[in-house]
């Protein structure tokens, strides 16, 4: 299960993804990075921006017990969350926006699956956020026209072609250990006497 910091880390390691396997010379001048909403007023010149839009609460998996750490204590339920990014590819022209699209679509198709490896390299300034063992899987999403205007109600009236994902089950872990007595050996009852 990951620490706090696996939000930041999962978007990092998207953009170093995209990054490495840039064509050359095609893309030589491309730009990778993370947008806040108010970066839309002045996007890039040529790239592809990641912009979170939404986490909700994932609902693959609920009844996820703590991890039980190294002195034999079990931290509390991980919170399960899905990470929901806009992918935006900027260009001066239409045809090359198109052309960073159709690449990084298929660059994210190719490694659906992110290692705790790989997102720990990118998760700075921590290099192990994620446990060994762990994986994020990213899948496309399919927004509805009406939901896609409200995402881009921070970048009016610049509205680009984008494409969505959604980062599945991302754990991140409580850091508070519950505490639990010894296990029951045995029990008494005392019979109570029945007064008038």
């Amino acid at each position: 299960m990951a620490t706090y910091a696996a939000i930041s880390a999962v978007g990092q390691a998207l953009l170093a993804l995209l990054e490495q396997s840039c064509p050359k010379p095609e893309f030589e001048g491309a730009k990778f990075e993370l947008y806040q909403a108010s970066d839309f007023k002045t996007p890039m010149e040529e790239g592809v921006s990641l912009f979170l839009y939404r986490v909700t609460p994932s609902t693959t998996r609920r009844n996820l017990t703590g991890r039980e750490d190294a002195q034999g204590r079990r931290t509390r339920r991980p919170l399960p969350v899905d990470l929901c990014f806009m992918l935006t590819p900027w260009a001066k022209t239409a045809a090359k926006q198109h052309r960073l699209l159709g690449w990084s679509m298929r660059t994210l198709e190719d490694t659906p699956t992110l290692t705790a490896s790989f997102l720990n390299h990118y998760g700075r300034p921590e290099t192990d956020t994620f446990l060994p063992d762990e994986t994020v899987t990213l899948v496309q999403d399919t927004l509805s026209i009406q939901d896609l205007l409200n995402v881009w109600e921070v970048g009016k009236p610049n509205l680009q072609v984008s494409v969505t994902y959604i980062a599945r089950m991302v754990l991140i872990e409580s850091g508070i250990s519950d505490t639990q007595g010894p296990p029951v050996q045995t029990r008494v009852l005392d019979l109570g006497k029945r007064t008038e």
